[in-house]
């Protein structure tokens, strides 16, 4: 796929956690294992180097060997760690990055412009992909086989059935 050069978000820094320089993590992978296959992450142009990681309270609780104190911690506050796009895993077939689609145009089987991807979400039943269509409206349609059958690093192709 494309992007390979384009940094992916796996989360935000969201406050301080106790004094010793440990971060509160809002995540936008699958959880906080996934973070632990990462040594290090750039972090608003800065490199951390990750020690630990714990699942907490709607995140993660990770330290960092350059946060020693509350202060260290708090001053990142709102920044968005990344790692480069080359250091995914490899993705087996039918599988997919929320990242690499995020922005494709979507067209219907016959070529029929419908919008792009704006986001993609999972409320625990599977993946939807939020679509913006070119008025501004969007819809969201879930991502299997009969709402989206087929897909790769230049569009999304959507059954004419799912668009509203």
């Amino acid at each position: 796929m494309a992007h390979a050069d384009r940094p992916v978000t796996l989360a935000a820094i969201a406050g301080a956690h106790g004094v010793r320089g440990e971060v509160r993590l809002k995540l936008f992978g699958e959880g906080a294992d996934t973070l632990r296959a990462f040594s290090h992450f750039d972090a608003g142009g800065r490199r951390l180097t990750l020690q630990s990681v714990r699942p907490a309270n709607q995140g993660a609780v990770a330290s960092f060997a350059e946060l020693t104190d509350r202060n260290a911690a708090e001053a990142l506050r709102g920044t968005l760690l990344t790692v480069p796009r080359a250091a995914l895993p490899p993705l087996g077939p039918g599988e997919y990055y929320h990242h690499d689609l995020i922005g494709l145009p979507c067209l219907t089987a016959d070529g029929k412009a419908v919008g792009h991807v704006a986001a993609v979400e999972n409320f625990g039943a599977g993946d939807l992909l939020e679509i913006e269509k070119r008025d501004g409206k969007r819809f969201m349609l879930p991502m299997n086989a009969q709402a989206v059958p087929a897909w790769d690093e230049g569009a999304v192709t959507i059954n004419p059935l799912f668009v509203e």
